[in-house]
């Protein structure tokens, strides 16, 4: 009987694992649509939020990337961070990049480090970055670059890894223009240290959603304020300023989610 019991018991695990694992190939698209009154004429902004690809056990290959996305065009393309932390899958960026650059950006690309993008050394890290710049990718590392919608002044502000001590607020805000502040960053927490550093909109990763939720993403209480009040993904406020934490398209240490599925998204900013 024993026998029989560890027998179901193998089975029931083994099953509940292979599912968790296909939850990391069913990507979920979403699109968002955010208005800010921070302008002089009604305008609007698309972009592509990818963040967390996390390439050692990323959900989606180049070619799967580029048939999601055959149909969009986005004004700006926007990565969050942790692209890997392994210096020997460098390479493997080159695919996805090549699938970014082909898409065109009107206002172009634009990209942060994570904190596993830093666990490369000093020589790898600068082959990561080299390789962004090399697609046509603007690097934001505490710095910021601005692009005229409409004649109006739209701040691309790139805030540099928190969970590593990397931010410098003033340093990321110290060159920009009046008008629309979209800020780009990888972990959130920083929204909470941003009081006299005012956005209309954050777009950040980190968390993958809690990947594991059972039922409550619990593992994740030690990585923030944040993540204790279980904000851990989706679209939130904070000091009436909004901001979006994606789930992330790969997932970190096991290959599998429960309770969180891998996500691109296409956000709207209405500016008016």
């Amino acid at each position: 009987m024993i026998y029989i019991l560890i027998t179901l018991l193998i089975i029931t695990c083994s099953i509940l694992i292979y599912r968790a694992y296909t939850n990391t190939k069913d990507i979920q698209i979403k699109k968002i649509k955010i208005e800010t009154e921070n302008a002089l004429s009604p305008a609007s902004l698309s972009i592509l939020h990818l963040s967390d690809l996390h390439l050692e056990n990323i959900s989606i290959t180049p070619p799967e990337l580029e048939k999601k996305l055959k149909h969009e065009t986005p004004d700006i393309i926007a990565l969050t961070g942790d692209f890997l932390d392994r210096k020997r899958t460098i390479p493997k960026l080159i695919p996805y990049l090549k699938v970014l650059q082909k898409m065109q950006p009107k206002h172009g690309m634009y990209a942060v480090f994570g904190n596993h993008d830093y666990v490369l050394k000093d020589t790898d890290f600068r082959k990561l970055k080299n390789l962004l710049i090399q697609f046509d990718c603007h690097v934001l590392q505490n710095a910021s670059q601005t692009i005229k919608i409409r004649g109006q002044s739209v701040n691309i502000i790139g805030i540099d890894d928190y969970s590593t001590k990397r931010s410098d607020l003033a340093s990321s805000f110290k060159n920009i223009e009046q008008g629309v502040n979209l800020v780009l960053t990888h972990d959130p927490t920083i929204v909470l240290e941003m009081e006299h550093y005012p956005f209309d909109y954050l777009l950040a990763g980190h968390f993958h959603g809690g990947q594991i939720c059972y039922p409550k993403a619990y593992h994740l209480a030690k990585m923030g304020k944040l993540a204790q009040q279980n904000i851990i993904k989706g679209l939130h406020m904070h000091n009436n300023s909004p901001f979006y934490i994606s789930e992330g398209l790969g997932q970190t240490g096991i290959n599998i989610r429960i309770g969180s599925r891998p996500e691109i998204t296409l956000h709207n900013m209405l500016i008016k």
